[in-house]
């Protein structure tokens, strides 16, 4: 997909950019994989705030993906190609033999009436899904399943693609975008590709409302706090933080400080980190 620029009619026109969206399809969403999404506003279950900034935003419907591609042996035909108010890629409506129709994420070259189909002998193509033990080193894939049926949960946003670099008996050794080196057992399913809508980080918004539009509310820089809001408030004018290191709202050093647990049961299958000197 292609950015599509505006003529300077405002000065936020000048600077916005969107994605060209001709090659979507210009039909609605599938009325049967639509759910209603809640504004939760950055709430948790008890009604507290545990991320900040979220609020407003335009009303949306949430499309039922199919992580888990384990409808094996089933050739299914791609329908559409949709936007996704819910996540930076694309989506594609696959119809399959039996008539079930599903939404996936839509991967880099996928085109509307391509076959796909998930399984272990399904060919080494754009769009199908495989078990990560059938597919060959060195292969690109995206919407990766960290536990085998719990769905992907590894490469699913935009232009995003994961490298199978190893396999050595019940673990398959991962790059990820990020760097990272990761086992994953060989038995999770992976597709094939890269997740598509690559210019997706080269949109520029333009203005302050198109964020609102999102759903992402003002971020207010501590130092203009007073000191009963923030570490960094207070003080006569422009003053310096007044301690050692800038910290968050709650005093935890916010450059560098380390907040993963070390028990964490997964950490056994980080071989090297995405920060790693």
């Amino acid at each position: 997909m292609a950015i599509k620029s505006y003529k300077p009619t405002t000065p936020s026109r000048r600077n916005m950019s969107v994605i060209d969206y001709s090659k979507l399809s210009k039909v609605a969403p599938e009325k049967s994989l639509l759910l209603p999404l809640n504004k939760k506003a950055g709430r948790n279950s008890y009604g507290r705030i545990t991320v900040r900034h979220r609020g407003g935003g335009n009303r949306r419907k949430y499309r039922i993906i199919d992580f888990k591609r384990r409808k094996f042996g089933v050739p299914g035909k791609v329908l559409t190609l949709e936007y996704d108010p819910n996540r930076s890629s694309h989506i594609a409506l696959v119809q399959y033999a039996d008539g079930e129709k599903r939404y996936i994420i839509a991967p880099q070259g996928l085109e509307i009436g391509q076959e796909i189909i998930s399984g272990e002998n399904s060919d080494i193509k754009l769009g199908n899904a495989l078990a990560l033990s059938d597919i060959p080193v060195g292969t690109f894939v995206h919407n990766v399943e960290l536990y085998p049926g719990k769905g992907a949960q590894i490469a699913r946003s935009a232009g995003i693609m994961a490298q199978l670099m190893a396999k050595e008996g019940k673990l398959a050794l991962l790059r990820l975008p990020s760097g990272e080196l990761r086992n994953v057992p060989v038995e999770c399913m992976a597709s094939i590709g890269q997740v598509g809508n690559i210019d997706h980080e080269n949109v520029k918004l333009g203005k302050a409302g198109r964020k609102r539009h999102m759903g992402w509310r003002p971020t207010v820089r501590g130092s203009v706090m007073n000191p009963c809001d923030h570490p960094h408030g207070g003080g006569e004018g422009k003053s310096p933080i007044g301690r050692p290191g800038p910290v968050t709202p709650w005093g935890k050093p916010a450059l560098g400080y380390k907040t993963r647990n070390k028990k964490k049961k997964s950490n056994k299958f980080i071989v090297k980190r995405r920060n790693s000197k």
